[in-house]
């Protein structure tokens, strides 16, 4: 089942900062990657995401469990960049046949996955350890954005995990019906397909009678709301930020001196 709960322990010393700090310091720290195409500064970056998890109060498995579509797409995308990149420089490594693989298209290829892991893992931490209505309500406070937008940001968050029970509702209501693909690849991509559409036109329906309700409730209003519950931003928040300015650039630093550094721009 899709949920997207706080997994984090209570008492975790990053995991108790402030929800515009910990996405402002994930920001700061993936987008800082961008910079490369090397695979040392990325692979610096998830040796530190790694090495700071325990703070964060998040296991390591469980973090490996939120990471496991990110890893399926990771693999897909190297597996492509080996066996089909057009520039196949430096030494040869494998020549079968149709399959040629080089050192340039791997290490091409493994920065770019790393670059991926380095980027993404921040944000799974962050949702790890975040719970969606103190985000929206620190947006609010801290970050000065649109109620509207807040608020219907968090409404979404909370339509996701009955996404996940209506495709299981679906699929059992299907089966019962006498739909089942078997073991025919065809039949399955197609049932696939038609249940993916099904499912696509109930979540609009939902969120159609979402949206409605809530403008009848005054989510829509320009009367100033008031909030239930105050998120601070004090000064270990700021240090949680600049501490992802400093890693990221020790990181960025580290690639230069080690003479890998690839701008992505010239």
């Amino acid at each position: 089942m899709i949920t997207l709960e706080p997994v984090a322990a209570p008492g975790a010393p990053l995991a108790r900062r402030n929800p515009v700090a910990k996405v402002a310091a994930a920001l700061v720290f993936s987008f800082t990657l961008l910079a490369t195409l090397d695979p040392v500064a990325p692979a610096i970056a998830i040796a530190v995401e790694l090495a700071v998890l325990p703070l964060f109060g998040v296991r390591y498995r469980v973090l490996g469990r939120r990471a496991l579509p990110l890893l399926l797409s990771a693999t897909g995308i190297l597996v492509t960049l080996v066996l089909f990149a057009a520039d196949q420089s430096g030494r040869v490594l494998l020549d079968v046949g149709p399959v040629l693989v080089s050192t340039g298209v791997l290490r091409t290829a493994l920065g770019l996955v790393l670059r991926i892991f380095a980027v993404a893992l921040p944000g799974v931490i962050v949702f790890a350890t975040t719970d969606p209505t103190d985000l929206a309500d620190a947006l609010i406070q801290n970050a000065k954005a649109p109620a509207r937008f807040a608020i219907g940001a968090l409404a979404a968050f909370r339509l996701v995990p009955l996404l996940g029970q209506e495709w299981q509702m679906i699929s059992m209501a299907r089966r019962a019906r006498g739909v089942d693909a078997g073991r025919n690849p065809v039949a399955k991509l197609r049932l696939f397909t038609s249940t993916a559409f099904a499912l696509l036109v109930g979540a609009i329906r939902r969120g159609t009678r979402l949206a409605v309700a809530m403008d009848a409730r005054g989510f829509d209003g320009d009367t100033p709301r008031t909030v239930a519950r105050r998120q601070r931003f004090g000064l270990a928040d700021a240090l949680l930020i600049a501490g992802a300015v400093a890693l990221a650039g020790a990181a960025l630093t580290t690639s230069v001196l080690l003479g890998t550094f690839r701008p992505l721009i010239g």
